[in-house]
């Protein structure tokens, strides 16, 4: 069996593009490299390092205007890695300077980790390994 491949791309939906956009744009510092209505839903794309592609959907008529809670089925929780906890911490200060609430960085023997969350209250994490 050939080894398990790495995730190429994660779209997460999400209930206004015309304020998410603006709020990942300066979260990535770069802008979108696709924004496109595909019918069903538009959305919008970043193309991170490694590869990695991150989509915001929205949907004309969605399910549900609850918020992001990660105690229903689905997403927990979005990770983006970090090298060492030094990179970490000068995401911690990034995300200071935008103004994004956040819950510092928390040490654990796994690694550390710095949660956060969008407008639409998705939780989002950047995490380093221990060390």
């Amino acid at each position: 069996m050939p080894e398990f491949p790495a995730v190429t791309h994660v779209a997460l939906t999400v209930s206004n593009l015309d304020r998410s956009v603006p709020w990942y744009e300066a979260l990535f510092g770069t802008k979108p490299v696709i924004d496109e209505d595909t019918g069903p839903f538009r959305h919008v794309v970043w193309a991170l390092g490694g590869g990695t592609l991150v989509g915001l959907h929205q949907f004309p008529s969605p399910s549900s205007t609850d918020p992001f809670t990660e105690d229903r089925p689905g997403l927990d929780h979005l990770a983006f890695a970090c090298a060492s906890r030094t990179e970490l911490a000068s995401w911690e200060a990034r995300l200071n300077d935008l103004g994004v609430k956040n819950g510092g960085i928390v040490d654990a023997p796994y690694g550390s980790g710095l949660s956060f969350r969008d407008p639409d209250n998705i939780a989002l994490e950047f995490f380093a390994p221990p060390g």
